[in-house]
Order: C-alpha cells, then sequence, then structure tokens
C-alpha cells in the first residue's frame, strides 16, 4: 500500500479531498490543486460549495486569479456530497475547533466529520486531521470513529495522521504554500506517505515528529507560548498606566536587544480562532492528569479581562470630559481581530462593544473590511465612511484594530477624544486627545 501510494504521489494521480472549506480548507485545496492534484472540497455550506465551483473567492490569502484557473482546468471542484470520499486518496479535515459555553473543547465538527468521511472510506486512503485540537484527539476519537464506521483497520488498510493548519490570514509573507509543516501519524508507513505528500505540494520544510500527540502538542504550545506573552505585556499595561510609563516605548527599548527577548504587545484582549482557544483545549486535556496548568490559566485571565479594562479605561476618559459611560456615543475603529483582515472570528472589539453597551453606552463601528458582524445571533451593520460628521459626533472614538489604511491624523483632528489600544496613532505627531492602552 505504501509503495502504491508513493508512485501515485509523484505521478499526481493522487485525487484530494478536503473538508471544510474556510481559512485553512480553501487555501489548502487551492494549493493542492495548483500542485497539479485533482482536489475536491468539502462543505455543509451551499453558499461555500456553489462560490468555489463558480471560481468565486471568499477568502483573502487566496488569490483570485489563481481559483478561477484551477477550477476552469477541472483540478478543483466542491461538493456537499461526502459520497465523494470514495473517490478521494488523500483526505485533510480542516473544520472548526471552537469552544462552547463551558469553555471546554467542542469537537462536534471533527466527529461529524469523521462518520461522514467513514461511510465511504475505502482502502489505500490517507486522512489527515489540521484542525487545532487537544493531544490525543487523532488516536483517541478520530481512529476509533474511522474504523468503527468503515469496518477498516488504521495502519493495515488506511492511514492517519495529524499535521496542524499554520494559516495566518493577512500575513504578506507567510502563506499555506511556504510556511514549514509538521506531521505526526500512527506508523512509520503513514508517516512517510503522509510526509511525501505534503512535500509534493509545499515549498516550505515537512517536519515529521513520532507521533499525531505530538504534533497536536505542537501547534498547542506555538499558541500558548504567545497566549502567555501578550498575557504578560498585558499585565504589564496595566500597570505601566498607574505607574504613568509608556509601555509601547518600554517595549521599543527592549527589542533592541538582538538576543534574548521577543516583542509582543498588549491590546484590548485575544482574537483569532487559535489563541483565545488553544490554551483552554490543553488545560482542559490536563485535567485528566491530575494536573493543574497554572501559569496558562493566569494569563488567560489576564487575557480575558483586557476587553473590561478597555471599558474601565473608557470611562476614566470621558469622565475627564465631564460625561458618564452611559449615553455617551462611542465609536469603535476596527472589529476585525487583526489588522488588514476581514476575519473577526473571536475579535476582542465584539466584547469591548458588548461590554459598553450593556453599561448605556450608544456604540458605532467602523471597520474598512467589515461592513456587517454577527455576534450572539444578531446582525450589526456598521458605518459606511469615516467621516468627519462620524468622528465628531463621538463622544470617544476607541481604536480596537490597527488597520493600515485608516488616516489616524484625520481621525485626531477630528475626534473629541481617541483612546487608542494598539499604538497605531504612533506616527500621528500631534498627540492631543489621544491616550495610549
Amino acid at each position: 500500500m505504501k509503495q502504491k501510494l508513493l508512485q501515485k504521489i509523484a505521478d499526481k494521480e493522487i485525487i484530494v479531498g478536503v473538508v471544510g472549506l474556510g481559512y485553512v480548507g480553501l487555501p489548502l485545496a487551492v494549493e493542492k490543486a495548483k500542485a497539479g492534484f485533482k482536489t475536491i472540497g468539502f462543505d455543509v455550506q451551499k453558499e461555500k460549495i456553489e462560490m468555489v465551483n463558480a471560481g468565486h473567492n471568499y477568502i483573502g490569502d487566496v488569490v483570485n486569479e489563481d481559483l478561477q484557473k484551477i477550477v476552469g482546468k477541472g483540478l478543483l471542484s466542491a461538493t456537499t456530497d461526502f459520497s465523494f470520499v470514495k473517490d478521494v486518496d488523500f483526505i485533510a479535515i480542516c473544520v472548526p475547533t471552537p469552544l462552547d459555553k463551558h469553555q471546554q473543547p467542542d469537537t462536534s465538527y471533527i466527529r461529524s466529520s469523521g462518520e461522514e468521511i467513514a461511510k465511504y472510506l475505502k482502502k489505500g486512503t490517507m486522512v489527515v486531521l489540521e484542525s487545532t485540537t487537544y493531544p490525543g484527539t487523532t488516536e483517541e476519537l478520530l481512529k476509533p470513529i474511522l474504523e468503527k464506521g468503515s469496518g477498516l483497520i488504521c495502519g493495515k488498510d488506511f492511514y492517519l495522521g495529524f499535521s496542524p493548519e499554520r494559516v495566518d490570514p493577512g500575513n504578506l509573507i507567510y502563506k499555506t504554500k511556504n510556511t514549514p509543516k509538521v506531521v505526526g501519524a500512527i506508523g512509520e508507513d503513514a508517516l512517510e506517505v503522509i510526509a511525501a505528500m505534503y512535500r509534493a505540494v509545499l515549498e516550505s520544510d515537512v517536519h515529521t515528529v513520532s507521533s499525531p500527540a505530538i504534533a497536536e502538542m505542537e501547534k498547542i504550545l506555538e499558541n500558548t507560548y504567545r497566549n502567555i506573552n501578550i498575557g504578560l505585556v498585558n499585565e504589564l499595561a496595566i500597570l505601566c498606566h498607574k505607574m504613568k510609563i509608556n509601555l509601547w516605548e518600554v517595549i521599543e527599548a527592549a527589542k533592541s536587544k538582538p538576543y534574548g527577548f521577543q516583542a509582543f504587545y498588549p491590546g484590548p484582549g485575544l482574537g483569532g480562532h487559535c489563541i483565545p482557544l488553544d490554551p483552554y483545549y490543553l488545560s482542559w486535556k490536563a485535567r485528566e492528569f491530575e494536573f493543574h496548568t497554572s501559569m496558562i490559566e493566569s494569563s488567560m485571565m489576564i487575557n480575558d479581562r483586557m476587553p473590561e479594562y478597555c471599558i474601565d479605561r473608557a470611562s476614566d476618559i470621558l469622565n475627564r470630559h465631564k460625561k458618564s459611560l452611559n449615553g455617551s456615543k462611542v465609536l469603535i475603529l476596527g472589529v476585525a481581530y487583526k489588522q488588514d483582515i476581514d476575519d473577526y472570528r473571536e475579535s476582542p472589539a465584539l466584547k469591548v462593544i458588548d461590554k459598553l453597551q450593556s453599561k448605556g453606552a450608544d456604540v458605532v463601528f467602523y471597520d474598512p473590511y467589515i461592513q456587517e458582524y454577527k455576534y450572539e445571533g444578531k446582525m450589526v451593520k456598521g458605518e459606511t465612511a469615516l467621516t468627519k460628521e462620524l468622528l465628531q459626533s463621538a463622544d470617544l472614538v476607541v481604536i480596537t484594530t490597527a488597520h493600515t489604511n485608516v488616516d489616524y491624523n484625520f481621525v485626531q483632528q477630528n475626534a473629541v477624544a481617541v483612546f487608542d489600544t494598539k499604538n497605531v496613532t504612533k506616527a500621528v505627531k500631534n498627540k492631543e486627545k489621544i491616550e495610549l492602552l
């Protein structure tokens, strides 16, 4: 089975399946197809299927012309019909792994995808989970589902592995194709063929590890590392404000050291699909071993309270202008979770807005990339333009995303007061009316 798959990889005869056509799945499907492998995308959302089959792109990191070309050549198609799994030789699972209302892992998307795949899984197929999850998911959750539903045996009839996604929306340098890939699999043969499949597509290094659990923990480490360091600077931001010290200047000074320091920055909270969620996956799994992840949980507590801290700071600014938060108009600049993208998953700006409104503020938002967003089941529409009138009508402007295509000199000139939580106004010469986090 191994030699047959290696030959099919070399001859570009592998048919690829990608389950989940979101920020991870669609770029991966596009790269597989661009490399010459016929690719089928699977998703439960008909709108995405229709857009892919029409060559209409909806993900910022995918080049429109690339999508149109591979769809036109018949190298990429999409469907809601999982029976086409029977035609594929390699299938990557790229589905969401959110937290439930109790801040515990919600693996329902992995489970349901595995059950659908198992119905049509054939011998000789490579299955790879790319969704970020807790260590043990591939072997403890996905493997039994695939074996039970298909009647096949992992390692004998099909190969199974884990390769964590490393997608950074909006990154101008590192994309799916040139970001190093980590692969862990069940058995040496599985590791060899799955790694070979990625090497046939990517320009980057493929780093193999001895098990799926190693690869799963590696991904958790990447994002927990960032969570902890962001928690550190967020706590320092609160302290430095009390001490009347500019933390942003402190960080710039520390960056001058050529070794032993990596810069992280404070903000209104954590956003995106990974950093705010992954530490919860690890702390949840750790309880199975009667282990308390004290440092990780402390950083999570600090980061989780930043939206509330920003509300307190906003209230203080308004008080100095002899206004209360209740009844004041607050303009939020940016609801994306990071600069220059249209992704608002887990964006702290949404929590800031929700908390402002709960305290009686009249809140509006403007984001050059997002005209509306959905929060707790409700659609919220934004302002269509950042006008002089809009800025002057607000009692306070709170900058929660550091978009680079906003004229912050214009903002400073026309706003009554500005609370900049991202230090994006650092190039504005006139600092009057601007307060930094």
